[in-house]
């Protein structure tokens, strides 16, 4: 039933029914599905897990709501993060296989027009690179910022319209990040992908806001 729930929320949050920074009633979402304060609560607290919501202590449950600013800040702290988790991947020459894998998922979603799927595969990238760097502080950091951050970009993205084709030039960067891990380049994937990531930044915004 909670995830039934949670499902049902999550659509309504992604479609923009309930809008970035929305305060989400409890009783008013238990009575218009039909269920008790308490199961409505259990789902919030699994979207809050996934980064859909908010939940400081002492305060009500909102949409996850970032700034133009907040986006930059993230995209310079992912830029850190992510670039010294493939410095050190390079380093370790872990199995790169399930990261290649998560570009040809994405290149196949992509192709499909699926951006649902597209997303879900750029968001297994990213953890799936912090993972390879087999350090856990990074691993666990990067989830804190991945997640809302990629919960955020599903709803822009949906009530944008935005298409997959904009993903393009960004798929060809997420190939030359494996590539250079492959190659053991620690120090040139790092710059790498800070750079990717100061350019992704600066067009995140805009093609959010470029409707079909």
């Amino acid at each position: 039933m909670k995830t039934n729930l949670a499902d049902w929320l999550r659509r309504e949050i992604v479609t923009g029914s309930l809008a970035p920074g929305e305060r989400i009633v409890e009783g008013k979402w238990a009575m218009k599905f039909g269920v008790a304060q308490g199961s409505i609560r259990e789902a919030i607290n699994i979207l809050t897990q996934d980064g859909f919501i908010t939940k400081e202590s002492g305060r009500s449950a909102r949409v996850i709501n970032l700034s133009e600013g907040d986006v930059a800040h993230l995209y310079d702290l992912r830029g850190a993060i992510e670039g010294l988790a493939a410095r050190l991947a390079a380093v370790a020459q872990p199995d790169f296989g399930s990261l290649q894998a998560a570009v040809h998922n994405m290149r196949e979603a992509a192709l499909a027009g699926n951006r649902e799927r597209l997303l879900d595969c750029d968001l297994q990238f990213h953890l799936e690179l912090c993972r390879l760097s087999q350090n856990p502080y990074v691993i666990e950091h990067a989830r804190r910022i991945l997640l809302p951050f990629f919960a955020f970009v599903r709803m822009r993205v949906t009530v944008s319209g935005q298409q997959t084709t904009v993903w393009d030039k960004d798929l060809e960067a997420h190939q030359r990040i494996v590539d250079l891990l492959r190659e053991g380049e620690g120090e040139v994937a790092e710059q790498y992908v800070k750079r990717a990531m100061a350019r992704f930044g600066k067009a995140a915004y805009g093609n959010w806001e470029r409707r079909a």
